[in-house]
This record gives structure tokens, C-alpha cells and sequence, in this order.
């Protein structure tokens, strides 16, 4: 028979392994953390809230020098705002204090909620995963530098209120509402377990934006969702009809830092508001992860 007449097919070449890889594919380095970091340093809205945070500070400390003594109403109760201008320790706390109910919440919310909705609404998400980089892979990796510039903003406020306060109230113990002192140099370590705690209370803010930015494709839309929702549990915690259903709420335990400005340290409150935060923090970023690994990705 002629070859050209031939139907004879040659055997089929062996197919590869689903799971084979180009030579050289390591999951685990796509997507570097150095590469995600420097890419959200570039982003304005980086530039601007730290910018926001620098200058609270000054803010404060024109407002104190504007405003002098303020009138206690008759009360003869003092507080941490009548000893803000004691020392730059208390003028930290201060800051700290101001900020720590909704300011700080902005951050928190914008870092983990613009992180995975922002490459969806500029449709880039897709071409990301197909780098290739893994679904998990890159939500850990924007999770991860997304916490990590969360946690310089909360850094970052006291430690400027510190050094404006050092400068113009002069380095010295912190002066306690309650009476008493505590030395400047454990005053720094109570700073620092103070923060430590501030970071923690906002995990579930940063839960929630985080699978918020997973759930939908516009940036905006994630972070009010989370600061919404952040609202609405300190509304409810304002609701003492609810009881001791209270302490299940994260906003419940926000201000528990305030005990380690105490002339004894507690850490029951801190405990309590750490473990809190955590759970839902935990719950939410795993809903995360599971909704955007079933996700049927078009952006």
C-alpha cells in the first residue's frame, strides 16, 4: 500500500501529569512579599495616610497650646486629656487616645480592603493568577504586607506623638489620671503594650475588609463596608440593654489598653479583647480564603 494511502495513525504521545510544571515553577517565590510591599509604598493613598498620621500630632499640640487649661466642669475629676501636656509620654497616650476609636480604624480598613479589590477593578486580577500565581498564594501575600503596613500605622501615630510631645513637654515620667507616675523608661514599655493591644482590637476590622475586597470588585465598597460595620458594633456596645451580651463584642474591649496605663498593670480587660479579636478575625479571613478560592475570577 501506498504511504500516501496509509491511515494508520502513529501512537499517541504519553500526556504529561496534570500537575507538571514549567522547569524551574516554585509556587512559593510568585509573588514575592518584597514585590507586593514596594507596589502598595507606591500607592498615593499610602503616601496620604501616613501623611494624615504625621501630622495629628502637630494638630494636637497647636490645639493644646491654643486652647490652655481646660475648665474640669467642677467635677475636680482628672483625666488623660487634662495631663496630655505633662510630659511627651503623656502627650502620646493622648494621641493614642484620640485616635484609637475611629481614626485608626481608616487605615486598617483601606490597607485590607483596597488590597484584592483594587487589582479586580483594574482588571489585573486575572492576569496575577495567571502568572501563574496561586489563589492562596496571593491572597497570603497581600494579607501579609496589608497587616504589616496596618501595624506601622498604629506604630507610627505614637511614635510621632512621642517625639513632638519630648520636644515640647520635655522627656519625663507618665503622669497617671488616677495619681501617681509611672518612670519614662517603663512608660515607653506601657506605650508599646498599648499599641500591641490597638493592633490586635483591629484584626476584625481588618477581617472584614479583607473578605469584603475578596466579595467584590469595588475598592471603595470594601473599606466603608468594614468601617460601617465597625460603627455599627460600637453603636450596639452603646446599647447596655444588650448586657453582658456585650462582652462578646470586639468594640466592647477597644479601650482595654487604658489598663496598662494603671498604676498596676492589668492585663485581664486585654486578654479578654485580644482573644475576642482574634476568633473573628480568624473566621473571616478564612471565609476569605474559601470564597476566593471558589471564585469564578472575570476581572
Amino acid at each position: 500500500m501506498s504511504p500516501l494511502l496509509d491511515t494508520t495513525t502513529a501512537p499517541a504521545a504519553p500526556a504529561a501529569p496534570e500537575d507538571a510544571a514549567a522547569p524551574g515553577y516554585r509556587a512559593g517565590r510568585t509573588l514575592p512579599l518584597r514585590v507586593e510591599a514596594l507596589r502598595q509604598w507606591k500607592r498615593r493613598r499610602t503616601m496620604i495616610m501616613g501623611g494624615i498620621l504625621v501630622a495629628l500630632p502637630f494638630v494636637l499640640l497647636i490645639a493644646f497650646a491654643i486652647g490652655g487649661d481646660q475648665d474640669r466642669g467642677g467635677s475636680g475629676r482628672i483625666t488623660l486629656m487634662d495631663t496630655a501636656t505633662a510630659s511627651g509620654a503623656n502627650f502620646a497616650a493622648t494621641s493614642l487616645f484620640v485616635s484609637a476609636g475611629f481614626l485608626l480604624v481608616i487605615p486598617v480598613a483601606l490597607f485590607c480592603g483596597d488590597t484584592v479589590a483594587s487589582e479586580a477593578s483594574w482588571s489585573s486580577l486575572r492576569y496575577l493568577l495567571a502568572a501563574p500565581v496561586p489563589r492562596s498564594r496571593l491572597l497570603a501575600s497581600k494579607l501579609a504586607v496589608a497587616l504589616a503596613y496596618s501595624a506601622a500605622a498604629m506604630v507610627l501615630l505614637p511614635l510621632v506623638a512621642l517625639a513632638v510631645g519630648t520636644v515640647a513637654y520635655g522627656w519625663g515620667p507618665l503622669q497617671l489620671p488616677t495619681g501617681g507616675a509611672v518612670p519614662a523608661g517603663d512608660a515607653v514599655l506601657r506605650l508599646g503594650i498599648a499599641v500591641a493591644f490597638v493592633f490586635a482590637s483591629q484584626l476584625v476590622t481588618a477581617g472584614l475588609a479583607f473578605w469584603l475586597s475578596t466579595r467584590t470588585d469595588a475598592p471603595l465598597g470594601a473599606v466603608g463596608g468594614a468601617v460601617g460595620l465597625t460603627i455599627v458594633g460600637n453603636v450596639l456596645d452603646a446599647v447596655t440593654a444588650l448586657g453582658d451580651w456585650r462582652d462578646y463584642l470586639p468594640a466592647h474591649w477597644q479601650f482595654a489598653w487604658i489598663d496598662a496605663l494603671q498604676p498596676q498593670l492589668e492585663w485581664g480587660g486585654m486578654i479578654k479583647g485580644t482573644a475576642i479579636s482574634l476568633t473573628y478575625a480568624l473566621v473571616l479571613f478564612a471565609l476569605a480564603f474559601r470564597g476566593f478560592a471558589r471564585k469564578d475570577i472575570v476581572s
